[in-house]
């Protein structure tokens, strides 16, 4: 990219035609490389004014610099090659309005998941071959232009000049005529208020009683998908209220309905009156336009649970209730004292963890299996933050190299490397180290024996993966393929069968997934399948750091270490972090990892065992009742507060609208009454003053109700 623009300005300058097609070639193959990769390159190239455009017209004008330094000046190819260019560049212009019009009108004000919007009409999406890239797939039918000028300038026969030309301004035409048909009225999505008022009558229809809201970064998807399997478990009518589109194709498959509302407008005019609880799984800003309402009651329930400075948000005083796992949870807020009293904290365990095997006492294969999931770098600089900065490298190392045989899975934070390039560095390196140690292990005879012996079984769970992955993909994707946000809005229904099948085919693809490859080798674990819990029932042991991965890892009761990656001195980092008063604490250079193999191989070297299990039950809460049990409790005894609280205020505001006696004049003769006496008069006289004012559509009440 770097060398082929100016390699073809200086090839138009020499001129050498030869050199000249060439480097055009290479710009062109850079070019659809870079897109095709979705390159980094290409939208700092846009930032410093080269953006694809200018590419292109660049390469435009060094080949009519090539005409002229070519002594082709004066002849009919070199104006027709300029006529050609600028009337292509002409229609660029109804090309780019026609397909920005079309994404505009097509553009719903809210994106739906498993919601029957039967009451507008949405139709099919254009295919996805004529916007997907559009500017791009424009640009490039100047190819023949281009072509048919330098075999034109080459051989003389200019006829291969006019064809070229000609042919890259019929096929833009024709472009911008297949884009016609879809900005008629029929094609484009219903205007915002027909959907709107849709969404309104589905809501009244489905009366929902528990939402989920959930807003944040796209890389932050994975807070909202860790409350999925929850939500459709609850009790009651659940509902998913998201704020960002870019989240909704990120959103694991469910069957409760999802209503993305990114405007905060259509948000509080939309008809919640009947939900009684909102969840929340974040702190962030737009939860404002869900906590303004008061008919319902607001729960922080995170998503995770451990002694980051994070669980202890003061902005966690604005919710009605905190809900934490377990009594540790409770004591992290009175230490942190931000405002959030006792009797606002409801332990609840953590639904979540079900999934999570316990721990038999022995490894699961012949060779014992340690995970590595440190968390990210954080927002500031803390070393104590993640271990894989200062101590990342040491670990992996201490467990590939370790006397006893290992392997190792290594599954980073979905965030790491988004902060810092030196966390990314050695997030990088220790990828490199793991790949180089599989290696290892393939050319070592013993490995190689293992190997041999269970090659035919790893071919055939292969072979069983790429169908259970095809049919994955078959069912995730529902309705007509390459649809846009309108259109899946529309066909993406719950469908009981398909929901089913889902969930017997994922089953299917985590118990394959671990068969495709030996007990023995090493892996880095990334993306979102395998989950991170399912990484937990794979290993006989954990390292990590603080954070609620450790939380969570602790409901397996298996043995784990986390790194003082701040150096507090083992002893203090306890007293600080209750979730490792029961790990094998290691220092940056992990020197005491023998201690954690020598627990994991065996039972009777595990001093820890015990204070795991008492350390579960504080951070997690008991076994019994289950923890969705419990959920499902809490979920109850805060919809009956809400209740009261709606049927408490309807009371008094019935009381406030309702004419009184008349007053008596030597009753307010003091002036002390004359304020409440000139209310009631106001009462009497017009009943409907101090009725409740609500918002159109809503029924809640605005803030005028005192």
């Amino acid at each position: 990219m770097m060398l082929g623009y100016p390699c073809i300005v200086i090839a138009a300058l020499l001129p050498d035609i030869w050199f000249f097609a060439a480097a055009t070639a290479v710009t062109y193959v850079t070019d659809w490389y870079l897109h095709q990769r979705g390159s980094y390159l290409v939208n700092r190239l846009g930032k410093v004014r080269a953006g694809l455009s200018i590419r292109f017209l660049l390469r435009q004008l060094t080949a009519v610099l090539l005409l002229a330094r070519m002594g082709l000046a004066e002849e009919p190819l070199f104006f027709v090659a300029v006529a050609c260019f600028l009337v292509f560049y002409g229609l660029q212009v109804p090309h780019g309005a026609l397909t920005t019009l079309i994404r505009l009108r097509r553009t719903m004000p809210i994106v739906t998941r498993n919601v029957d919007l039967h009451a507008v009409r949405i139709p099919d999406a254009p295919p996805p071959s004529l916007l997907h890239r559009s500017a791009e797939k424009m640009l490039h039918l100047d190819i023949p232009a281009m072509a048919g000028v330098v075999v034109a300038a080459q051989t003389g026969r200019v006829g291969f000049g006019y064809a070229g030309a000609g042919l890259t301004l019929v096929l833009a035409l024709a472009y911008n005529a297949a884009l016609l048909p879809y900005v008629r009225r029929g094609r484009l999505a219903p205007p915002a208020p027909a959907v709107l008022n849709a969404l309104d009558i589905w809501l009244r229809e489905y009366r929902p009683t528990v939402v989920l809201y959930f807003s944040g970064s796209p890389e932050s998807a994975y807070q909202g998908n860790m409350w999925l399997e929850t939500m459709a478990a609850v009790e009651g009518r659940p509902l998913i209220v998201m704020r960002e589109r870019n989240l909704v194709p990120q959103l694991a498959d469910t069957s409760v309905p999802v209503v993305c509302v990114p405007a905060g407008t259509h948000l509080m005019n939309l008809d919640l009156s009947t939900v009684r609880v909102c969840l929340y799984p974040a702190n962030v800003g737009k939860n404002i336009h869900m906590l303004r309402v008061p008919t319902m009651k607001h729960v922080f329930i995170g998503h995770g649970d451990s002694d980051k400075i994070a669980s202890v948000n003061p902005f966690s005083k604005v919710y009605d209730e905190v809900w934490t796992a377990g009594r540790a949870g409770r004591d992290r807020y009175a230490l942190a004292d931000v405002g959030v009293p006792d009797e606002n904290i409801v332990e609840v365990g953590r639904p979540q963890l079900a999934p999570i095997e316990s721990w038999t006492g022995t490894t699961k294969n012949p060779v014992p299996t340690v995970l590595y999931a440190p968390t990210w770098e954080g927002w500031d600089d803390d070393p104590g933050n993640t271990s894989l900065l200062l101590a990342g490298e040491n670990i992996v190392r201490g467990l590939l190299y370790a006397d006893r045989p290992v392997r190792v899975i290594y599954k980073p934070h979905p965030f790491t490397g988004i902060r810092s390039a030196r966390a990314k560095a050695v997030d990088s390196r220790i990828k490199a180290m793991i790949g180089r140690a599989a290696q290892e292990r393939a050319a070592d005879p013993r490995w190689m024996k293992e190997a041999s012996t269970a090659a035919a079984g790893l071919r055939a769970a292969q072979s069983e993966l790429a169908g259970l992955e095809a049919r994955l993909d078959e069912l995730v994707k529902p309705g007509r393929a390459g649809g846009d946000d309108a259109e899946e809005s529309r066909v993406s229904l719950a469908d009981p069968a398909r929901q089913a099948e889902l969930a017997t085919l994922r089953a299917a693809w985590n118990e394959t997934y671990w068969r495709t490859f030996g007990w023995w080798e090493h892996r880095t674990v990334t993306g979102v399948q395998p989950k991170l819990y399912d990484c937990f029932n794979e290993s006989d042991a954990m390292v990590s750091d603080v954070s609620s991965v450790v939380s969570d890892f602790i409901a397996s009761g298996k043995p784990y270490a986390v790194t003082d990656s701040a150096q507090l001195g083992a002893e203090e980092f306890k007293r600080q972090n209750t979730a490792v008063r029961a790990a094998v604490i290691l220092s940056n250079g992990a020197e005491e990892m023998g201690e954690l193999l020598d627990a994991v191989g065996d039972p009777a070297a595990d001093p820890l065992a015990g204070p795991r299990r008492e350390l579960k039950r504080y951070l997690l809460g008991p076994d019994e009742p289950t923890s969705m049990e419990r959920f499902d409790a809490a979920v109850r005894a805060l919809t009956e507060r809400a209740e009261a609280r709606n049927a408490g205020v309807a009371q008094r505001i019935g009381e406030l609208a309702t004419p009184g006696p008349a007053p008596d004049p030597e009753a307010s003769s003091s002036g002390a009454g004359d304020e409440d006496a000139e209310s009631a008069a106001a009462a009497a006289a017009d009943p409907d003053a101090l009725a409740p004012q609500t918002e159109a559509g809503t029924g809640r009440e605005t803030q005028s109700v005192r």
